[in-house]
């Protein structure tokens, strides 16, 4: 899967989350971007092995993130766009101030 195609499923995973699709629906949608199966050499020991996975993962996971960032930035400048309040960075900072609440409950 190219990065451009896993940008699309954070699109597409967003959207169906704003569509009322079930969490389960998105989950496999985001799931398409795990490869299925890894390539590692077979004399590689304990970390040889976990170092291969873990460079496997990074670049559709990393193109993940990027693809909810830029779906973000779009939204976000649309929002800012309409002078509506609370800003984006007013929400933003109400989130993380929720987020630290929780952790020290």
């Amino acid at each position: 899967m190219t990065e451009n195609e896993i940008k699309l499923k954070a699109i597409a995973a967003l959207t169906a989350l704003r569509g009322g699709e079930e969490p389960g629906f998105v989950s496999e949608l985001l799931g398409e971007v795990i490869p299925s199966e890894f390539v590692v050499p077979a004399w590689a020991g304990p970390e040889e092995v976990g170092l291969s996975l873990l460079n496997q993962l990074s670049d559709p996971l990393s193109a993940l993130i990027s693809g909810f960032i830029l779906a973000f930035e779009a939204i976000a400048n649309a929002y800012d766009e309409t002078d509506a309040e609370p800003s984006t960075e007013q929400i933003l900072q109400d989130v993380a101030l929720g987020l630290a609440r929780d952790d020290s409950e």
